[in-house]
C-alpha cells in the first residue's frame, strides 16, 4: 500500500514505478495478482480520459492525421509477418494471431478483442499475454534512451512511441517521460490506432469463420474525445484541466505499478522461446521500421 501511495507522487516516473511493481512481486510475490487484471484495466481508462483535458481539439485532429498512413502501413505489415512467422516457427494458429494483433494494434486489449472471436486456449491467452506485457516493461525504458540518443523531437518521439510499443500504458508512459508535448501526440495517435481493434475484429470473424461473436470496442475513447472537446471549447475547464492531467498522470504511475505488480518470475519462466522470438521479431520490425519512417 505505501509503495503504491508514493507512485501517486510526482517524485517517481513511470519507468520507475513499473520496476517497483516488479521489484515488490519478486520480493514478496502477489497474492492479489489475479483480482487486478480488471482495476489495471480501469484505472488505466480513467487516467486517459483524464489526459484528454490536457488536449485541443485542433492538436488531437492534427496527431491523428499526422500518423493515419504510418498506423495502417505498419498494421498490415505487422499481421502478414506474424502469419508467415507462425509457418516459419511452427505456433498454434490461435497463438500467432495473438501475438501479431497485440503487437499490431494495442497490446492486451487487442488480445482481449480478438480472444473471443479466434477462441484461444487459456494457455495461449496467458502466453501472449505474458509475451507482450514483458516487452512494454522493456519499451518503457528503452525508448527514451533512445529517443535521447538520436535526438528526436516532441513530435517525432510521441510518434514512434504510439506506432512501436503495443500497449497503451507503456506508450503513455514512455511519452510522457520525454515530455508533455510528446505525450499529447503519443496519447491521440495510439487511441486513434486502438479503433482499429473494430476493422481487424472484423476480418478476424471471416478468417476464422464465427458467426457468433461480439466485438469489444473500445468505448473509453469515445470519453477521451469528449473530454478533448470540453477542454476546447468550455472555458469552465480552464480552472481544472492542470489539475486533472497531472491525478491523471499520477493514475498512470500507479497503473504501471500494479502491471509490474503481476510480472512474476513464473510468468517470465512460462515463456517459450519461439513465441517470444516471433514477438519480438515483429516488436523490433515495426520499431525500427516506423522509427527510420518518421526520422526521413
Amino acid at each position: 500500500m505505501v509503495l503504491a501511495a508514493v507512485c501517486l507522487t510526482p517524485l517517481i516516473s513511470s519507468p520507475i514505478a513499473l520496476a517497483m511493481g516488479f521489484a515488490l512481486a519478486v520480493l514478496m510475490g502477489n497474492p492479489f495478482e489475479k483480482h487486478l487484471h480488471n482495476s489495471i484495466h480501469l484505472l488505466l481508462q480513467i487516467s486517459i480520459v483524464g489526459l484528454g483535458f490536457g488536449l485541443k481539439l485542433d492538436e488531437a485532429l492534427h496527431a491523428g492525421k499526422t500518423g493515419l498512413l504510418l498506423t495502417i502501413v505498419s498494421i498490415v505489415t505487422v499481421m502478414v509477418l506474424g502469419y508467415f512467422l507462425g509457418k516459419v516457427f511452427k505456433l498454434e494458429s490461435p497463438l500467432s494471431y495473438l501475438l501479431s494483433a497485440g503487437t499490431a494494434i494495442c497490446g492486451g486489449s487487442a488480445i482481449a478483442a480478438v480472444s473471443p472471436i479466434i477462441k484461444p486456449s487459456t494457455k495461449q491467452i496467458s502466453l501472449a499475454l505474458a509475451i507482450v506485457f514483458t516487452l512494454n516493461s522493456i519499451a518503457l525504458f528503452v525508448y527514451p534512451a533512445i529517443g535521447h540518443l538520436l535526438n528526436l523531437s516532441q513530435e517525432q518521439f510521441g510518434l514512434w512511441c504510439a506506432v512501436g510499443i503495443h500497449d497503451t500504458s507503456s506508450v503513455v508512459g514512455a511519452a510522457s517521460k520525454y515530455g508533455d508535448e510528446s505525450l499529447k501526440i503519443a496519447t491521440t495517435v495510439k487511441l486513434a490506432r486502438a479503433l482499429w481493434i473494430i476493422p481487424v475484429s472484423l476480418i478476424t470473424m471471416f478468417i476464422f469463420k464465427s458467426k457468433d461473436s461480439k466485438i469489444k470496442v473500445p468505448w473509453f475513447i469515445g470519453y477521451f474525445i469528449v473530454a478533448i472537446i470540453l477542454n476546447t471549447y468550455c472555458p469552465f475547464f480552464d480552472h481544472f484541466s492542470t489539475f486533472i492531467t497531472v491525478a491523471a498522470k499520477s493514475g498512470l504511475n500507479l497503473t504501471l505499478f500494479l502491471i509490474g505488480s503481476t510480472l512474476s518470475v513464473q510468468t517470465l519462466r512460462s515463456i517459450g522461446l519461439k513465441p517470444l522470438v516471433t514477438a519480438v521479431i515483429l516488436w523490433v520490425t515495426i520499431s525500427v521500421g516506423s522509427l527510420l519512417y518518421i526520422i526521413q
